[in-house]
This record gives C-alpha cells, structure tokens and sequence, in this order.
C-alpha cells in the first residue's frame, strides 16, 4: 500500500465530511464528482483524491 502525501488526505476527508452521501466505492463515480465540486484542474491529483476517497468508502471485508 502507497503512503499518500498529507494533503491528499485531507482534501479528501474534507470532502468526505461536506458530502458524506455523494460517494460510493465506485472510482469512476468518485471521480465524476470530485470534478463537480472541486475546482481540482490537476487530472493526476484528482485520481489520487478519488482513489484515497474508494479506498475509505469501500466495504470493511469480513
């Protein structure tokens, strides 16, 4: 597992907290919307930021 840098991780519990129900487990998904209410022009940094958002949202394995 890659160690994120710091302010991946916080943008993206920050975005995590101001819209905990617009996003799933699903990258793709998460990536539409982080497009839509970020101003992130950045394409590599907006991956990141969905990625680390997935990985928080996905299920807890059993």
């Amino acid at each position: 597992m890659a160690i994120k840098p710091a302010y991946i991780k916080k943008i993206g519990n920050r975005l995590l907290e101001r819209y905990p129900d617009a996003f799933s487990h699903d990258f793709e998904h998460n990536k539409d919307v982080i497009g839509e209410v970020t101003n992130v022009e950045s394409k590599g940094v907006r991956n990141r930021i969905a990625g680390y958002i997935t990985r928080k949202k996905r299920p807890v394995a059993a």
